[in-house]
């Protein structure tokens, strides 16, 4: 059965305001374009005012600016987009999961499970790990010797979390996520790798999410550390003894190399590269597919992305580039000509 909520108990809940018959009843989020008398919509941006006029919503949720535009039932907030998806949690709750422990589940004797966490069948728990409170595990999720996971968090199945690893409260790990294994450490010596043992840990603080297949290596020596409300996409690669600060968000497939250290409030596009040992500021963003090979030391925003061709252009280009630097050098040497000949003209006017 479908959940429904009014826009007065709506705003009750959330805040704001409502304009128009607050008695509204709504049981879905959905686009301007596409919304339904069952549904309540948002607008962010004025261009799209056209959509508000003509939508067949029940109700929308506004920003002031756009307070008047429609005499539609409606929501007033500073931030309709945070609104909407505050409105979309309570419209799609997730599945209730009951408490308790599968019976196929493998769950070491000395570990410590609140009362009103669930796991799930076939998930191990290791020695000495403790689950809180209303926590899930769900289905082939293991969770390693003397690893602490805080309350409320939801582990999707078949999620690992290695030994010793430390996770605040209101974490979300989805499918495939795999938290401590060991970082890419060896030493060379006569011809062949020695592998460096990590013994540091991964640390996690609350409100964390982690998506599918994403991985984040223990530290070498020192602890891999996510702080607070750090948000992760999809196959991201976070290596030993990383730093990231608290609220950056991380698009998919991003790589981040050994002891970087990234700040708070960074935002980063999918597929970047940072390599290791560098530190990024608070309030950077880093576009899609940029390579950051060097400390960036100031908030702004920074992009390395080399504009696509036709692949004969691209083999061109790629020609000269190779040769940029002696072209450079020749620049300033005729430059530096120039400059003489200038000097001559002028000494040669004065007589």
């Amino acid at each position: 059965m479908a959940v429904s909520w009014q826009l007065g108990d709506i705003a009750a809940r959330l805040g704001g305001r409502v304009i128009g018959d607050a008695g509204t009843r709504v049981e879905a989020v959905a686009t301007l374009e596409h919304a339904g008398p069952q549904h309540i919509s948002f607008l962010t941006n004025s261009k799209y005012r056209a959509q508000l006029a003509a939508t067949a919503a029940a109700a929308v949720i506004l920003g002031e600016d756009d307070a008047d535009a429609t005499s539609l039932p409606r929501i007033i907030s500073e931030n309709p987009y945070a609104y909407f998806a505050k409105v979309s949690g309570l419209l799609n709750p997730l599945p209730s999961v009951p408490a308790g422990i599968h019976p196929s589940a493998v769950v070491a004797a000395d570990a410590d499970i609140h009362p009103s966490a669930s796991i799930a069948a076939t998930a191990v728990i290791g020695a000495r790990a403790r689950i809180g409170a209303e926590s899930i595990v769900g289905e082939g999720c293991v969770v390693g010797e003397g690893t602490r996971i805080g309350s409320r968090a939801r582990l999707y199945p078949n999620v690992t979390i290695y030994h010793g690893c430390v996770i605040g409260d209101d974490f979300i790990a989805h499918s495939g996520v795999v938290i401590g294994s060991d970082g890419f450490g060896f030493a060379m010596e006569a011809g062949r790798w020695i592998k460096i043992p990590q013994v540091g840990r991964v640390v996690i603080g609350n409100d964390v999410e982690v998506g599918a297949n994403t991985t984040i290596d223990r530290g070498a020596l020192d602890d891999t550390v996510i702080e607070d409300g750090v948000k992760l996409d999809n196959q991201i690669q976070i290596a030993h003894n990383v730093r990231i600060g608290a609220h950056t968000a991380i698009a998919g497939c991003v790589g981040i190399a050994g002891s970087a250290s990234i700040g708070r409030y960074c935002r980063i596009g999918g597929s970047a590269g940072i390599l290791g040992h560098l530190q990024i500021a608070d309030h950077v963003e880093i576009s899609s597919f940029t390579l950051i090979g060097k400390s960036i030391r100031e908030a702004g925003s920074y992009s390395g992305i080399y504009p696509f061709s036709p692949n004969d252009d691209w083999r061109r280009n790629a020609v000269h580039l190779r040769h940029l630097d002696g072209m450079a050098k020749r620049l300033k040497a005729l430059e530096k000509q120039i400059e003489i000949l200038k000097e001559d003209n002028s000494e040669g006017e004065a007589r």
